[in-house]
């Protein structure tokens, strides 16, 4: 059987998920142009011409891996808000979160490509706390003032801390409950 040449979208489609098959089983640190290439079933300049490097292509590779995430919808702010930073919590400890750790270790100060790991793009994470923010605010649990992508997002962005300064792969649930309970309730309730 004759190797087609694969253009375009199916080329692209091919090298990505040669890249995260090798992600998934090797990790970032073993990610390489050489091994992508082979089991692509292309040559390195194929990718070159893509991924201008290793970590631009660990990022999009990932982005393949990783799937787009559901606000909870609980009835109640304050589990909603737990639910989401225990789905962070586990992520970060996951084996895809271990890449994540990695790439954003290899990015170092590269905001442009973090900002372009799914759960580290401030967009995306601040649609999903206004959007539980928002419902709760129709429920009377939280001040319309609230709404605000600051206020928002204050309890993930005390998570990342906990995960970056600290450098733990996973926060105890106390921590969590912590967050909520003593700094974004508070914060979201008494607005005004």
């Amino acid at each position: 059987m004759g190797q087609m040449r694969r253009r375009g979208a199916a080329l692209e489609e091919a090298i990505l998920s040669a890249a995260a098959d090798e992600l998934t089983e090797s990790g970032y640190a073993a990610l390489t142009m050489d091994r992508v290439a082979a089991r692509a079933g292309t040559n390195k300049n194929a990718i070159y011409r893509r991924w201008p490097n290793r970590l631009a292509l660990g990022v999009a590779a990932y982005k393949q891996l990783s799937t787009a995430i559901q606000p909870p919808d609980t009835g109640n702010l304050r589990e909603d808000a737990l639910e989401l930073l225990r789905r962070a919590n586990r992520h970060w400890s996951s084996p895809l979160g271990g890449i994540l750790r990695e790439l954003l270790s290899a990015a170092g100060g590269a905001t442009e490509l973090v900002a372009q790991l799914p759960e580290q793009s401030s967009d995306a994470m601040t649609a999903i706390w206004l959007t539980v923010l928002g419902r709760a605010v129709a429920r009377g649990e939280a001040a319309p003032e609230a709404l605000h992508p600051r206020v928002a997002t204050v309890a993930m962005i005390l998570l990342r801390n906990e995960f970056v300064v600290r450098g733990v792969p996973t926060a105890p649930d106390e921590v969590l409950a912590e967050i909520v309970d003593e700094v974004f309730l508070p914060l979201v309730r008494q607005r005004s």
